[in-house]
């Protein structure tokens, strides 16, 4: 809590996973990939609880392993490959306020998917969103992107095409208007502008840069192998 203001961490993990299968409990650098967003949500001085949506008992046994509250399993619809995450997030608020009583200002979505988390990085965002939170409803992580969509294409038959045609390519890559990605170290955003806009990009949305090591996320084996050595590297792991 900070400001008097609340915060529940959800973590949504799923049990079915077609890029990577198992992925939220494959072990990363000496622990299950999950078990690095539960850590990271447990180290922050000001989120209330840590809580991981699962329809899976497997996910949920290692989930309160590492600490984090696991109050329900998610019912089968909200885990198919048609669920969204903002479905799921919504069943835990409604779930909270039936069963528990309880309601928080604010939601804090951590992707297991992402566990390239710096120290700092989640209390830093809360303490921006409070700060600016008379001017702002939301914040979200941004890295830039290196793959500029200037330069992105689609293929048309046999030939090729620009994906935007509005944006100009500049003839160097530096050239160009730096654009970001929102990669999942942290989307935060006030409970009931959640429920409202039904997005977490409200209207009113600033940002918390990211440095460029965190920059990427894990779709499939090729981006868990890219993680792990990046960890491995930036954090001397082994």
């Amino acid at each position: 809590m900070i400001q008097g203001k609340s915060f529940l961490a959800i973590i949504p993990a799923r049990g079915g996973s077609k890029g990577l299968p198992g992925k939220n409990i494959k072990e990363l650098c000496g622990k299950p990939l999950i078990a690095w967003s539960i850590e990271a949500g447990l180290g922050s001085q000001y989120i209330d609880e840590v809580m991981v949506t699962t329809d899976s008992e497997e996910i949920a046994k290692v989930a309160r392993e590492f600490g984090a509250s696991v109050p329900f399993l998610r019912p089968a619809p909200l885990a198919s490959d048609t669920a969204t995450t903002l479905d799921a997030v919504k069943h835990v608020i409604d779930f909270y306020q039936r069963e528990f009583h309880k309601s928080f200002d604010y939601i804090v979505l951590l992707e297991p998917t992402s566990p390239l988390r710096e120290e700092g990085d989640l209390d830093g965002m809360i303490e921006t969103i409070s700060t600016l939170g008379g001017e702002y409803d939301a914040i979200v992580s941004l890295g830039e992107v290196h793959e500029h969509p200037s330069i992105m294409k689609k293929t048309v038959g046999n030939a090729i095409e620009p994906y935007c045609k509005e944006l100009v390519m500049a003839t160097r890559r530096q050239d160009n208007e730096v654009a970001y990605f929102p990669y999942g170290v942290a989307y935060i955003v006030k409970t009931q502008i959640l429920l409202e806009e039904k997005t977490f990009y409200p209207r009113r949305t600033t940002h918390h840069l990211i440095k460029r090591f965190q920059c990427y996320e894990i779709d499939d084996i090729y981006d868990f192998l890219a993680i792990e050595n990046i960890m491995k590297h930036e954090w001397e792991l082994k």
